[in-house]
């Protein structure tokens, strides 16, 4: 595929953030379904889903996008921009209901489509649960509703979260995540695809422009993010969801809890659950033979909907 041609469009929320949006046009020449609302995963950028942004224009919607707050060509909050770094979850709140309606309100009539990856996928999934009726349909790829320990007891993990944010060192990196450097990376060492070409692509754009990546958290997004992910599979969160879920897992993902998905699912008044068994976390970063599949339940989503 040929890069990306992107004109950015900066944003500033109520509270200072400042977001790197972008809007892609429908064809010209064939009615347009509606505007599709593209959010991505931590660490991920506009850039990234050059495909997946054509892709969807292939199927006649408009997409709009946008870098969260921390990630991509928006504001950082630390010195050092490699860090995801946030306090609150409210935050990614305030960033996405900026964006739409600043971005998305003005450019299409009627709810939205919704396609979220991993931390963009659980952003969206707050503001279904705290804004009814603001999205037509959603379709999640492996959202973030559990977040592997990597081997240690969960217990450890949120204890030595909560020591290092009350010892006052909220603003270092999580264990093991400054290493996680992508450009110092290599294919083998990555944990969240199995296509080798489309990792290099990743590569490719971040050796080009490198200060829009990020390596990892630090212990104080950490935080937020746990205490994010405990509210919303609480008892009556997902029941008090109204709008039609499709939630896809990948049954290899090493980054969140495929089983809490399945889980989550089944409590979704209008959700629906697959499964791509062969997948890593990055369904939609990997081979055609997953994406293929991606795109029939999705397909077939939107259609049932009628958007």
């Amino acid at each position: 595929m040929t890069d990306l041609v992107l004109t950015p469009r900066f944003i500033t929320t109520p509270s200072g953030a400042r977001l790197r949006t972008a809007v892609f046009g429908a064809p010209a020449d064939t009615p347009r379904r509606g505007v599709c609302v593209l959010l991505h995963g931590q660490t991920e950028f506009i850039e990234k889903y050059g495909e997946v942004i054509g892709e969807l224009q292939a199927r006649n919607y408009a997409v709009a996008t946008f870098d969260w707050r921390g990630q991509g060509g928006s504001g950082r909050a630390l010195t050092d921009t490699r860090k995801a770094h946030i306090r609150d979850f409210r935050e990614y709140d305030e960033d996405l209901a900026t964006f739409l309606e600043q971005v998305v309100k003005p450019i299409g009539a009627g709810a939205p489509l919704g396609l979220a990856h991993s931390m963009g996928a659980h952003i969206l999934l707050r503001t279904l649960h705290d804004r009814p009726r603001t999205f037509g349909a959603v379709a999640l790829s492996a959202p973030m509703l559990m977040a592997s320990t990597r081997g240690y007891p969960r217990w450890f993990a949120a204890l030595i979260t909560a020591v290092m944010n009350t010892s006052g060192r909220g603003e270092d990196w999580v264990l093991g995540m400054e290493g996680r450097d992508p450009l110092k990376m290599r294919f083998e060492d990555n944990i969240v695809t199995s296509d080798r070409a489309r990792w290099q692509r990743c590569q490719d754009l971040l050796a080009k422009n490198p200060d829009i990546r990020l390596a990892g958290p630090t212990w104080m997004w950490l935080k937020a993010a746990s205490a994010s992910m405990a509210r919303v599979m609480s008892r009556g969160y997902p029941e008090a969801i109204e709008t039609p879920v499709l939630i896809c897992g990948a049954g290899r993902d090493r980054i969140v809890m495929t089983e809490a998905e399945r889980e989550f699912a089944k409590r979704l008044p209008r959700g629906k659950y697959v499964e791509l068994g062969d997948s890593e976390h990055e369904i939609l970063m990997e081979n055609d033979s997953i994406r293929t599949r991606f795109w029939k339940e999705f397909d077939a989503f939107t259609a049932s909907n009628n958007i």
